[in-house]
């Protein structure tokens, strides 16, 4: 693969802390910022690009009190000739979170990147600023990409471990260089408290980072926040984040486990029941801490298209917002699906439109995993597949539409990329194999934990013919990041031949699976 080389890293991960070296742990942990702080401004959860374009990109950050954002950016990371970009004003209405778009950026380029937070009061009065890099996707086929994906953080109460060295999956991540990262969601556990110490099978201790938000499940706006916040209290998630760019879709844990519109809990640890009322606040808080191009937008949605040079599209969707009920999902018709209509109709539109050699669809739920739910006690199902080997039925029937539509289409080079089940697998579907068989072969790739417990292989539906040529699980249930079982994935594409490389890896780094792909070809 020909990439790009990546200057000055050291020195500008050690800016990007800077501001933060002095945060102790209690103020860190606070629930909103103290107004009577001496001083000025300071960005002590770092900062963080996404959805970056071949000329454009978001840079997020979060100050301890009111403040202007103002973002610098220069081609180097001595900052000798700069561009400035004012930002929002941050206040209480948006936790003092900001985003600033950045527009106009050269293509396939290095961009480095300061943000300094100015007193409102006295522009003049500004804080140490936080640096970081970034590369803008390139319109030069011939440079090549790679970037990484997995999902699943801070799940079934296993969270910052500072024996552990925290979310260590960060680092092996950032050694590799990545043009971005995808996270496939759950990027919070709102509804998994985090206590003191759990403890392991073994007879030892597993020690979390607490805070008061993270101490119940999450119900205020407050709540949602500090969720999110506890996340940046990692060191290794802030470096990650100043040199990677994200992109960023969520599932279920944003809320709570397994909800859907229209959902009253029964869960005995919540008084808000209505999951509307809960979705909407973990909807402003999830705004508020990623830098999301479309959450802006008046329907806030959190699906979108990441164009990313001639050689790759991103269509990231949302599985979450605009799904049916879960049920026994055994119906014969079903025109809303676990999509929507409305999205189902933007992603056929996208998918026609793209003339990257490669479209990666970004699905937070897997297609052929069975992965129930029996919250209620009734054999309900959370995602697509719901174990009858058949025809399609419930929300397969709207999967089965848009892989024929693909097909008819004629469009190439479709790659599905997934996490939620908490280990990690590559599924091939083949007609042949499958009921419904009118659809081209295509490939599934599953990857996660970053730091959750990890869970046993999930069982195969068969109706679109997957066979599950890789896994690695464990047999028992909810083991936790001590006990290995963290993933990530890996993708190249080769600026040269056009080729298209997965590789699994767990959370040192190790390759535990290797699957190439040839651009143009139907059924790889």
């Amino acid at each position: 693969m020909s990439h790009r080389p990546f200057p000055g890293r050291r020195s500008v991960l050690r800016g990007s802390l800077a501001a933060s070296a002095a945060l102790t742990l209690p103020t860190a942990l606070g629930s909103a910022p103290a107004f009577a702080l001496s001083g000025r401004p300071e960005a002590g959860w770092g900062v963080q690009t996404g959805d970056v374009t071949c000329d454009s990109g978001l840079v997020w950050v979060r100050s301890d009190r009111p403040a202007r954002m103002i973002v610098e950016t220069s081609a180097t990371e001595s900052f000798r000739n700069v561009r400035r970009w004012h930002g929002p004003l941050l206040g209480a209405d948006t936790d003092f979170t900001g985003t600033t778009r950045l527009r106009g950026l050269p293509s396939g380029e290095q961009i480095h990147y300061r943000v300094l937070l100015a007193d409102p009061d006295d522009p003049r009065r500004t804080g140490e600023p936080v640096t970081g890099t970034f590369r803008t996707a390139s319109a030069r086929r011939r440079d090549g990409i790679r970037f990484l994906w997995s999902g699943d953080l801070a799940g079934q109460g296993w969270g910052i471990n500072p024996d552990f060295g925290g979310y260590t999956i960060y680092n092996a991540m950032g050694a590799l260089d990545p043009d971005f990262f995808l996270c496939s969601g759950d990027n919070i556990y709102a509804d998994g408290p985090i206590t003191s110490s759990v403890a392991l099978p073994d007879g030892s201790t597993w020690r979390n980072i607490t805070t008061q938000e993270k101490s119940k499940v999450a119900e205020t706006l407050a709540e949602f926040r500090g969720n999110f916040r506890y996340n940046l209290l990692d060191d290794n998630l802030k470096r990650f984040n100043a040199q990677v760019p994200s992109i960023i879709q969520w599932d279920d844990h944003e809320v709570t486990n397994n909800w859907y519109p229209g959902e009253i809990l029964g869960d005995a640890r919540y008084t808000e029941k209505s999951v509307d009322v809960l979705a909407s606040r973990a909807r402003q808080a999830f705004s508020e801490y990623f830098p999301i191009s479309t959450l802006r937008r008046p329907d806030g949605r959190v699906y979108r298209t990441v164009r990313h040079g001639p050689l790759l599209d991103v269509f990231v969707l949302d599985m979450r917002t605009y799904r049916n009920a879960n049920s026994t999902d055994d119906q014969t018709t079903d025109a809303q699906g676990i999509l929507g209509a409305e999205q189902l109709k933007w992603l056929k539109g996208e998918l026609s439109r793209s003339r990257a050699v490669w479209k990666v669809i970004a699905s937070d739920m897997p297609l052929g995993l069975v992965v129930p739910d029996t919250g209620d006690g009734k054999p309900n199902i959370e995602a697509v597949a719901q174990g009858d080997p058949g025809a399609p039925l419930g929300r397969e029937l709207q999967i089965a539409e848009l892989l024929r539509f693909i097909k008819h289409r004629r469009i190439t080079g479709t790659v599905w990329l997934t996490a939620d089940v908490h280990h990690t697998s590559a599924q091939h579907y083949q007609p042949s194999r499958a009921a419904f068989t009118d659809f081209e072969p295509f490939w599934e790739f599953v990857s996660g934990p970053l730091n959750a417990g990890a869970f046993p292989a999930s069982a195969l539906d068969n109706t679109f013919g997957p066979e599950r040529v890789f896994v690695k699980a464990p047999t028992t249930s909810n083991v936790s990041p001590a006990g290995g079982y963290q993933f990530f994935g890996e993708v190249d594409i080769d600026g040269h031949s056009g080729e298209l490389t997965v590789r699994l890896r767990e959370q040192d780094g190790a390759v535990l699976f290797t699957q190439v792909l040839h651009p143009g070809r139907v059924g790889q």
